[in-house]
């Protein structure tokens, strides 16, 4: 039974593969037509289907919609009992229907050029009347369905899918849409998170940062150490403006070489050292925190005042 179920798997994958082969031979000028349309839509591009060439539908609006070209669809069930709403003037509206048959879009079709919009077809049917009403047709013809039975959308839905990728990718270049542009659409994930995030976000303020003024021992610089448990103080003038860092590590050099906590914080301090802006990105701090193996640096504003703080585990902790 094993043997049978892998092979019958083999040549499922077999058959769609064999499929789609001839996809990239199929784009032209119709492919390009249908592209320039949606650049040019100023309204919203619409996409339905019934049944299987539906759910293929809702990956390809969901595709359109991340990734720069706004979209979402409409089942043509519910268009025709009201989401016909949804749709206005100007819209681009992608039917989608291998058989190009389909009993909806027949009484769709009419009351859409009414409104007036731009109709694309995907079909495997380039006589049908789906493609016959369309303004552009897009071809996911096949020759054979990976269904034993021939009658499962399989082959055909999976050159659908990719005709939609195809489109969608070729929209988003075109609109010279970049790492920012998805992160927009992606606040949620990581990628939004590590392009949007930046340290003023994720920063400590207030009594959470570790900081002494100058004058201050390494015995006060010591207790905000252990008080915020950052791993690093910064040194500040009375204005607040830094002067230096002082680490757990430079405590530990400090010692190892005699020197006692009594002593004044400037003598045991780096001067100055490694500093963020709140406006740079998390993960450029993170980089830097990497390049220069330190777990913590003070938050500066523009006229070196320090206003904040931001550790390591702080960026770890907002999920970067």
């Amino acid at each position: 039974m094993r043997e049978i179920l892998i092979e019958a798997a083999r040549e499922t994958l077999q058959t769609e593969i064999d499929q789609i082969v001839s996809l990239p031979d199929r784009l032209g000028n119709a492919f390009a037509d249908a592209c320039t349309m949606m650049l040019a839509c100023r309204g919203k591009v619409i996409v339905s289907g019934m049944g299987k060439s539906g759910h293929i539908g809702k990956k390809i609006a969901a595709t359109l919609a991340s990734t720069g070209t706004p979209a979402f669809y409409v089942h043509p069930a519910e268009a025709l009992h009201g989401d016909l709403g949804m749709i206005a003037a100007g819209d681009v509206v992608v039917l989608i229907s291998y058989s190009g048959h389909a009993a909806e879009f027949r009484r769709m079709i009419p009351l859409l050029r009414a409104l007036p919009v731009g109709i694309i077809a995907f079909t495997g049917n380039a006589d049908s009347p789906l493609a016959q009403e369309a303004d552009h047709v897009i071809n996911v013809e096949v020759s054979r369905e990976a269904c034993p039975l021939g009658l499962a959308p399989t082959s055909s839905a999976v050159c659908t899918l990719m005709m939609g990728d195809a489109i969608a990718i070729a929209l988003m270049k075109a609109r010279n849409f970049d790492e920012n542009d998805y992160a927009r659409t992606h606040p949620a994930g990581s990628l939004g998170a590590r392009l949007l995030c930046r340290v003023g976000d994720i920063m400590r303020n207030g009594g959470k940062i570790a900081q002494v003024q100058e004058d201050a021992l390494i015995s006060d610089a010591l207790f905000e150490l252990t008080r915020t448990g950052l791993g690093l103080v910064a040194v500040t003038d009375r204005g607040r403006r830094l002067r230096g860092v002082f680490s757990d590590g430079d405590l530990r050099r400090w010692l190892l070489k005699g020197g006692q906590i009594s002593a004044a914080i400037v003598d045991a301090m780096t001067p100055m050292g490694f500093s963020l802006s709140p406006s740079q990105l998390a993960s450029e701090a993170r980089a830097a925190f990497h390049e220069r193996k330190i777990s913590a640096a003070p938050v500066l504003s523009e006229d070196n005042r320090v206003v904040g703080a931001l550790a390591m585990h702080d960026i770890h902790d907002a999920g970067l």
